[in-house]
């Protein structure tokens, strides 16, 4: 796997374990258009890495990722082509995960919003440290959530509960995530480390093929619905991408002042 293909991304190994990170600690992770390309294929070259055998994702720093960096935002309003790309980019990140058939867990640092809250759930394990919380407010910046929360939030928590997260955009303290089945587990932020190394050293003295195979067989309805989902929720986002309450919400973020919606449109 060739690691200085990736700028924002960063990579370490123990053994045959493979760590990915999201490596913009000055910005809390947030994406931006490079660290979404890097994202849309590295799951695609760890699937193929000889070294490694199972992947953990984190974020560099005090976060996760705090979802869409708001300039990145900004200039997909002043050149539509670039949702364009990260529209096909999107998808790619979702399938990519769903198709690798090495373990991955998620050990969540810190806050994972948005497209960070969607990268954690499409984990096949859940790790998260007790100050952490999850969300995903696209409405809150006016936009669908197009990026894969509409997949897989209704699987894991039910319609009803689910389509009241995303359409609030309210954040989840790490607890309650794990008391409604959004995640598997929380543990004090000393102990995340170590929990999650006992975690996939386990798995990793399992037998390997019967673990890929499982994952792969679980996958095969989430990969169904995943693949007809996308399609609809990120024209559905792209359509949010032209609106006048998206440009006055990201607008409102960049100043930091409250967005006020256009309750006409």
């Amino acid at each position: 796997m060739n690691f200085e293909a990736y700028k924002n991304l960063s990579f370490s190994r123990r053994g045959r374990i493979l760590t990915i990170a999201l490596n913009r600690p000055e910005a809390l992770n947030a994406v931006d258009g490079v660290l979404h390309e890097e994202l849309s294929r590295v799951f695609f070259d760890a699937a193929r890495d000889e070294q490694s055998d199972i992947i953990i994702l984190t974020g560099a720093g005090r976060a996760f990722c705090a979802g869409g960096d708001f300039d990145w935002l900004q200039e997909m309003i002043d050149v539509p082509a670039e949702y364009h790309k990260a529209g096909t980019d999107a998808r790619r990140i979702i399938m990519s995960m769903l198709e690798c058939d090495k373990p991955i867990i998620a050990k969540v640092n810190g806050a994972a919003v948005g497209l960070g809250a969607t990268l954690a759930l499409f984990c096949d394990v859940i790790f998260a440290q007790d100050s952490a919380k999850f969300g995903d407010p696209h409405v809150s910046v006016g936009f669908v959530a197009g990026d894969g929360g509409a997949v897989i939030w209704p699987q894991l928590i039910g319609y009803a509960r689910a389509k009241e997260y995303l359409m609030t955009g309210d954040l989840i303290p790490a607890s309650d995530a794990a008391r409604m089945g959004l995640i598997n587990h929380v543990v004090p932020a000393a102990e995340l480390d170590a929990r999650v190394d006992e975690f996939v050293d386990r798995l990793h003295a399992g037998a390997r093929q019967a673990i890929r195979w499982t994952k792969a067989s679980v996958n095969i309805g989430l990969k169904q619905l995943a693949s007809s989902i996308l399609d609809a929720s990120l024209g559905y986002e792209l359509l949010t991408n032209y609106t006048e309450d998206h440009r006055e919400a990201v607008a409102a973020f960049r100043s930091k002042r409250k967005p006020v919606f256009n309750k006409a449109s």
